[in-house]
């Protein structure tokens, strides 16, 4: 059986308690610490393009898209 399971520790003592398990081959710990981000994709790309390859990005998007029309 397996069955994969997310979950989250409301109390540090069970962490312990997990590693115990896993010693006891009960369960497999597969990561130790998985952070959960929302972070808005405009957040997380902000300043990777300068702002003329922006421009040209976005200037080959719009002439790309008015392609697709034509079709």
């Amino acid at each position: 059986m397996e069955d994969t399971m997310l979950i989250q520790l409301i109390n540090k003592k069970a962490i312990k308690l997990l590693y115990d398990m896993e010693e006891l081959h009960l369960i497999k710990v597969l990561k130790g610490n998985i952070a959960t981000t929302s972070t808005k994709l405009s957040d997380k790309y902000k300043g990777v393009f300068s702002k003329e390859d922006a421009m040209n990005f976005n200037e080959h998007s719009q002439q790309i898209r008015k392609e697709w029309d034509n079709i």
